[in-house]
This record gives structure tokens, C-alpha cells and sequence, in this order.
């Protein structure tokens, strides 16, 4: 507790406050609690960035007296941590030492593992065999501190050089091979008393210097890219041999990628390369200038290098201890989250080479952290390796909360939604669903089947009624209550009200999906630089022919009609005067009368249209997480040009091609529009025009962002879209990144029956296209089983995308797909769609 002080005072921050005279009570199973086991300063960066953006939900548990260990009532064998008492944290660097009552259970558990006999001894303890998420293990961390077995891991399924290494151990190993094949690794066992009777198992003799290698030669395998020797200084002073150490710290990021959070050197003589502690830490791009590296391409190259080789050795650690019992992991949901990675660089015959020399559990944190420190005490902004860490650690407590919680589904919706399922299982989450469909293929993947037809949405508080009713009858109890499927989201609101859950008010959900009334609401909304209104569009609802003729005199020409509650873009079509919206119309009116006509388009409210001036420029989704009215993140894709007259949508890409300001334009207009009409609780996608005064709104989607986008944005971005959804309508901020950074570009192509169904078909290419997905060369989202409608009530019937580290490589290989495939012709120029996003 004294440590805590010091180091607080250290960063000029107030001292704990204690309260832990008056216990505080209520914490209930929705509440997160990140619980950090030990010495405070390893965390404490964390610990307060935590604070910052979950205030209260970071917890400092410094003694063992603290902590309880009670068997787990969900998992059999395994225990709960409760916690009596600890230290908290809140926005500003405050924390305050409190007691709980009842003692306050903990969704994630991390802290300062050791593998020896020390004063942290009872951490290890604590955190064995936990029913939570447990970021290590004092069995991970010996695995992990193991120099042996990591280079053995390393060498074999990584492909990261490591040092030729000579290890002698005494009989035989349990967690290598009888005879591990490794590049640069060599196992000698031995017997106790022969030649070796003062050898510890696992002794390792590294021969990483350049001094010592002798004729062993390079260790770097073959492909492994180098890159020469810095040239040295014009000094006529001798140039000693040197080594540059760097420490690198990974963390299991969003979707349980290794990211590399952040890097620090150390500068040493060659011969006995600096060690942790030894002296203080310098950036990357520094120590190479310093070393010699003079051209910014060749350090950018190294940087670069670095990054792959760290990532891949956590990925190869991560599979490894995939393959571990949970006794030999410390418990089945211990797992690595954080890990440090120190590689030496060093010149072997007029080249840069960088090997891995050893993985540790905590001591490239500290000195990551120290180096953060160092540079905001002269100035430096901070580094993200606070917040990435607090982000991980809060995201793996939230999923955790969600595990076994009962979720109120309404609409199991199309093929498109299929991910939803095998989401559900993988977060842990209980769905009850109610559907329209009887035979829907769901019935037999969810928790509770609800059969109840609901297509007649215009009476839809009958049917919240009904369902309300059933889901009681049933005995059900749910945590929350939400839809995915635009059809429903209205009766979604309304049993959210009347079972007392949280979500968006149906009233605000009505104004969003019935189109003119988003508008014409819009319009009302004159407070605010700029007002809503500024975002609206001049529009008409059209019920019959009359209507027709008096929106004419409102909505100048060429202007847009389509259905007032469509979806999918179905019936969307340029119209230049009143004769080409009258011929609409009526074919409209005649072809599309109900659900039946055309499922999951919107007829189940009727086949009322609206007349909508035409906006010019390009065309975007906003995809939104608000929560009690504040925005927690924003995500803007790019779509390319839709083909006229029917508005079809045929190419996009993520992230935006936009600059900063003008995604940030977009993202505000589609926040202000979703505010003023009363969404102030949920995932909300926002279609919108950019032109050159800004934004003007199509249309609201008062759900998650349909098509392929819940899948990009996490595959791009890494969040999840459905987690967030289901974190909202439980009542609890999800954590989301404050910075969002793309870890790659993607650029899709609509494919449609009419233009694509022989080639994909008959042509074989479905069957390519799956083999390439299977490989990771493509992301297909499959949106129907078969055309769906025809003609200009046609909708897509798949998305093909291809990623690359920047847009262009992403559209490049996209195009060569598209060619290959026969999916680009004249009729479907492909290299045109693609040709807006620059």
C-alpha cells in the first residue's frame, strides 16, 4: 500500500483515499471488475487508464487477506474470486480503498506472476483454476520464461530466427520432443554425474554474440529478409561492436490477434547485450539512427520486420499453450494476454540480423512502461500502451459478463444473419427467439424456440402483447431484449418496454424506420451548429397517384422513389418527372402488395412510397454505438457507384478513402440525426450523402449495419458489433477503442444472380471462391441461398473482398479475382466500381 503511495505521488497524483470504513454494496452480476493480483507498479499506468475509461471497474488487490476463493457455481472444479476488499480507480487518477458487502466478484483476474518461492507467491495462488478469464499463470509464466522452450517454439512454428542455442539437460523433457528439430537449436541430454554434474535442467548456453559464433554461421533461415550493415561514422576512432536489444510488448487484442503494443531498446556492446534494468530504454527509430540506419525507408523495413516477428512469436506461443491441459496452463481460462518479446540486432556478415532471444511475462512491461514515462516527463505525448492494455483487459472482462445471459431475439432474419448463431455459442449467450417461420433453420441452434407469426407489422403492439405473453408462459426471464432483423425492430421496442428491458423508446424507433417521418421530423429540429435539420431532405409519402402529383410540387426533379419502410434497396429508383414516378408506382403497387411478394423487404408494413430529392456526391454507412446518449464509437465505410436507375449497391471499402474531417463530418450529422429522433441506446447504421455541403441523410437503420459490415468492421477494426448490441441492451457501456487503427484495408464487390449466377454456379466459380476463403485470400458474405427477386427488385446475392495492407493493394487484387473470374464484364464493370475509392 506504501508502494502505491509513493508511486502515485511519483506521478503527481493525489493519494488513496480510504473509505473503507463504509462498505459499499450492490455489485451485481452486470458489473465489471478487472481485479489486478500484487505489486501495483508494474499495472498502475493500466490501472489508471482504466479508471479513465471504466471508472470503478479497475480493482488493485494487494494482499492475499483481500481475496476469496469459493467454488464455482457455473463451473464445476473451478473457483470464484471474490474480493472483500481493494483499491479502485476513477477518471483523474483518483483511487480510493474500499471495502465490499457482499464481497464483489471478479470477471477478470491478472497480476505479477512469479515462479518462485517469493512475497508474490500467493498471486499465483489466488488466480489458479479461476471460472474467469485469467490474463497468465505462474505455470504460463515458467513456461514462457523458459528460454529452451520458447526458441524451440519459436524456431519450429514460427519461422522467428532465434540465436544457435546448446542446451544440456538431465533426462528427458515432457514439453519438447525426445529430439527437437529446430534451426539454431541444439538439445543434448544428459545423465546425472557424466560430464556434467553441476548442469540444471534446461541450462542454456546462448550463443547469440557475433563474437562467439565461430563457424556456426547465420542463424537467420532461409527467406528471412536482410538488410545491410549501417555504414560506419567517417571517425578515425575505432567502432566498437555493438548490439541493439529490443523489447517488444504484444497483447492479445480484439478477436484474439497478437498486436505489438509498444517498443524499447537498449544499446550494449556486442559481446554482453544490455538486460533489463541495466540502463534506460530509448525508441526504435532512435537507437537505429543511432547505430547508423540513416535512411528513413530501411528503419521503417526494420520496424516493420519487428512487428511481424513479435506478432507471430505470440501466435505461435498462443497455439502452443492451446494444446495445454488446464492443470498445465493453471486453470482452463488462464491464457497469456500479455507478453514481452526480447530480440537482439546485431551486424553477421555485413547484414542486420534480428533474432528473438527470450519471451518474458512482465519485464518488457515495466520497462515499455518506464519508457512511456521517460517521455512524458519531457514533453512526449503518451504512448498507447496504457490504453491498449486497459482496452484488452475491460473487453475480455465484458465478454466474460455476457456468458450465460438470457437474450430475447426477435426475427431470426435470412442467411445473411447466420453469424449470429455461431456468435451467440462463442460468447456464451442464452438466445430464446421468437420467428415468424416455424421451420427457420435457427430453431435448432437456439436456447428456446418461440414460433409466432409477426409478418403484419402493422399491428405489431398486438403482437408485443402476444409475445410478452408467451415469453411469461414460457417461464422465460431475459437479461435483454433486441433484433437484428430490420423487419422487427420495432416490435423488439416494444416488448423491451413492456418487459421492463433496456433499449431505445418504440416511438423513436417508429420515426426511424418509417422514412419521410425521419425527415420530416429532422426538419422540426432547428437547435444546434448545425440543427438535424440541416441533414434532411425535402420528401413525400406516396399512397396513391394523388400523392404522386402533390409531392411533385414539393420534391424538385430528378428525385428518388422508393419504399417508405424498404430494405435492401428493393424498389429504389430515379425517377426525371411525375410520368417516369407514376410508372413506378403502379408497377411497385402492383408487384410488391406483401410479405409474401418479397420476404424481409419491409412489405409487413405495407408498400407505402416517398419521393426524396436526389442529393448528389458520394455515398457512405456510419455504422454507431451509442449508449444513454453518448457515442462510444463510429465506423465509415465507402460504397461505390450504385447502378442506375434501381440504386443497386455494387462496390465498397473500409476503411473510408475520406480524409479525417470528412469522415468526422459524416460520423457527427449521422450522431445528431439518431440523437434528435430519440435513439440514444443501441448499434445503429446510418446511410448518408457527401457532397460538397456535407452530409445529407438517406436513411436510418435502427439496428446493426446489415450486409457485410458487422464482419469487416471486425475484421478490419477488430470490435464486434453484435457484443456491443448485446452490451447495450444489458445496460453496460461496452469498451471500445478510443483510437481505432485499421490493421488492414478490404474492398468488396456485390455479385447478382442476374449478372453473376451462371458463373458462379454452372462456371464452378462458388467452389474457387470458397477454397480461396478457406486459405484467407477472400471474405465472402453470403447474403441469400438464391436470387432474390428479379429485375429491378433485385437484391445482391454475395459480397467478394480481398484485403491488403494498403487500399490500392486491396482493389488490385480484388480486380485480378473479378477477372479471373468472369464476375468483371462489360455489363459489370468492376475496375470502374472500384475506381471511386482514391
Amino acid at each position: 500500500y506504501e508502494l502505491l503511495q509513493r508511486a502515485l505521488r511519483q506521478e503527481g497524483l493525489p493519494h488513496t483515499q480510504d473509505r473503507s470504513a463504509e462498505p459499499r454494496t450492490g455489485f451485481g452480476p452486470l458489473d465489471v471488475t478487472v481485479c489486478v493480483l500484487g505489486s501495483p507498479t508494474a499495472f498502475l499506468p493500466v490501472l489508471l487508464e482504466g479508471g479513465t475509461r471504466c471508472p470503478g471497474a479497475m480493482v488493485l488487490c494487494l494482499s492475499p487477506s483481500w481475496a476469496t476463493r469459493v467454488p464455482s457455481e457455473t463451473s464445476p472444479g473451478a473457483w470464484s474470486l471474490l474480493l472483500s476488499r481493494g483499491v479502485s480507480f476513477e477518471a483523474g487518477g483518483h483511487s480510493t480503498l474500499e471495502t465490499y458487502a457482499p464481497p464483489r466478484r471478479a470477471n477478470y483476474v491478472t497480476g505479477t506472476f512469479t515462479t518462485g518461492d517469493t512475497d508474490g507467491s500467493w498471486v499465483g495462488e489466488l488466480a489458479r483454476d479461476l471460472d474467469c478469464p485469467t490474463g497468465g499463470s505462474v505455470p504460463l509464466t515458467r513456461r514462457l520464461e523458459d528460454p529452451l522452450l520458447t526458441r524451440w517454439v519459436l524456431a519450429t512454428r514460427a519461422s522467428v530466427p532465434v540465436p544457435p542455442t546448446l542446451a544440456f539437460i538431465l533426462g528427458t523433457r515432457g514439453d519438447l520432443p525426445p529430439e527437437p528439430v529446430a534451426p539454431g537449436v541444439r538439445l543434448t541430454p544428459q545423465s546425472p554425474g557424466v560430464g556434467v554434474g553441476q548442469c540444471h535442467r534446461g541450462a542454456t548456453w546462448d550463443l547469440s554474440s557475433p563474437q562467439r559464433r565461430g563457424q556456426a554461421g547465420s542463424p537467420v533461415p532461409r527467406g528471412w529478409p536482410c538488410l545491410p550493415c549501417p555504414s560506419s561514422p567517417g571517425s578515425p576512432a575505432p567502432r566498437l561492436p555493438v548490439a541493439l536489444r529490443i523489447c517488444a510488448l504484444v497483447c492479445r487484442s480484439w478477436g484474439d490477434r497478437p498486436h505489438l503494443c509498444q517498443v524499447a531498446c537498449g544499446v550494449g556492446r556486442a559481446e554482453a547485450p544490455v538486460r533489463h534494468g541495466a540502463a534506460l530504454p530509448q525508441g526504435l527509430d532512435s537507437s537505429l539512427q543511432q547505430w547508423g540506419v540513416v535512411a528513413p525507408g530501411q528503419r521503417q523495413a526494420l520496424a516493420t520486420r519487428l512487428q511481424v516477428a513479435a506478432e507471430a512469436t505470440m501466435a505461435a506461443l498462443l497455439a502452443a499453450e492451446a494444446e495445454l491441459t488446464p492443470q498445465q496452463r493453471g486453470g482452463a481460462r488462464a491464457h497469456t494476454d500479455v507478453l514481452g518479446v526480447d530480440f537482439l540486432m546485431a551486424c553477421v556478415d555485413d547484414t542486420l540480423e534480428l533474432v528473438a532471444l527470450s519471451t518474458n511475462s512482465q519485464r518488457c512491461l515495466e520497462t515499455c512502461l518506464l519508457a512511456d514515462a521517460m517521455g512524458r516527463a519531457v514533453g512526449e505525448p503518451p504512448e498507447d500502451l496504457p490504453r491498449l492494455l486497459a482496452e484488452s483487459l475491460l473487453h475480455r472482462a465484458q465478454c466474460h459478463l455476457v456468458e450465460g445471459k438470457d437474450i430475447l431475439l426477435i426475427g431470426a432474419g435470412g442467411v445473411s444473419k447466420s453469424f449470429v448463431w455461431e456468435a451467440a455459442r462463442d460468447y456464451g449467450l442464452r438466445i430464446h427467439l421468437v420467428e415468424s417461420d416455424p421451420e427457420h433453420f435457427a430453431a435448432g441452434l437456439v436456447q428456446t424456440f418461440l414460433p409466432y407469426d409477426s409478418r403484419e407489422h402493422r399491428r405489431d403492439e398486438e403482437h408485443a402483447e402476444r409475445v410478452t405473453e408467451l415469453v411469461r408462459a414460457r417461464g422465460l426471464q431475459p437479461h435483454a431484449c433486441l433484433s437484428y432483423w430490420d423487419d422487427c425492430v420495432v416490435l423488439a421496442a416494444l416488448v423491451c418496454q413492456r418487459l421492463g428491458l433496456r433499449g431505445s423508446p418504440p416511438a423513436a424507433v417508429r420515426v426511424a424506420k418509417q422514412k419521410s417521418r425521419t425527415h420530416q421530423h429532422l426538419q422540426r429540429c432547428r437547435g444546434g451548429r448545425p440543427p438535424p435539420a440541416a441533414f434532411a431532405v425535402p420528401c413525400r409519402r406516396l399512397q396513391s397517384h394523388g400523392d404522386v402529383e402533390r409531392a411533385a410540387g414539393a420534391v424538385p426533379f430528378p428525385a428518388v422513389a422508393k419504399l417508405e419502410f424498404g430494405a435492401g434497396g428493393v424498389g429504389v429508383k430515379l425517377v426525371e418527372n411525375p410520368g417516369q414516378c407514376h410508372a413506378h408506382a403502379a408497377r411497385l403497387w402492383r408487384d410488391l402488395r406483401d410479405d409474401a411478394d418479397h420476404p424481409g423487404i419491409g412489405l409487413g408494413w405495407g408498400n407505402a412510397m416517398l419521393l426524396m430529392e436526389y442529393v448528389p456526391g458520394t455515398e457512405h454507412d456510419v455504422d454507431l454505438v451509442i449508449f444513454d446518449g453518448r457515442m462510444l464509437g463510429a465506423w465509415v465505410s465507402d460504397n461505390g457507384p450504385t447502378r442506375l436507375p434501381a440504386f443497386l449497391e455494387t462496390a465498397a471499402c473500409l476503411p473510408s478513402c475520406l480524409p479525417a474531417d470528412r469522415q468526422a463530418q459524416l460520423v457527427r450529422a449521422a450522431l445528431q440525426c439518431c440523437l434528435a429522433c430519440g435513439l440514444r441506446d443501441g448499434v445503429f447504421n446510418v446511410e448518408l450523402k457527401l457532397g460538397p455541403g456535407g452530409p445529407r441523410l438517406l436513411e436510418i437503420n435502427p439496428r446493426m449495419g446489415g450486409f457485410y459490415l458487422r464482419d469487416w468492421i471486425r475484421e478490419v477494426y477488430g470490435p464486434d458489433l453484435l457484443l456491443a448490441a448485446v452490451l447495450v441492451a444489458l445496460g453496460v457501456p461496452p469498451v471500445l477503442p478510443a483510437r481505432p487503427a485499421p490493421r488492414i484495408h478490404l474492398a468488396g464487390v456485390m455479385c447478382l444472380g442476374s449478372e453473376h449466377g451462371a458463373t458462379l454456379g454452372g462456371g464452378g466459380g462458388m467452389e474457387t471462391l470458397r477454397e480461396l476463403q478457406g486459405r484467407g485470400l477472400v471474405r465472402l458474405n453470403r447474403l441469400f441461398e438464391e436470387v432474390a427477386g428479379a429485375g429491378e427488385y433485385e437484391e445482391p446475392l454475395l459480397s467478394v473482398a480481398c484485403g491488403g495492407d494498403t487500399r490500392g493493394e486491396a482493389c488490385l487484387r480484388l480486380l485480378g479475382l473479378c477477372q479471373a473470374l468472369g464476375i468483371d464484364s462489360p455489363r459489370y464493370p468492376v475496375e470502374h466500381f472500384l475506381s471511386h475509392f482514391k
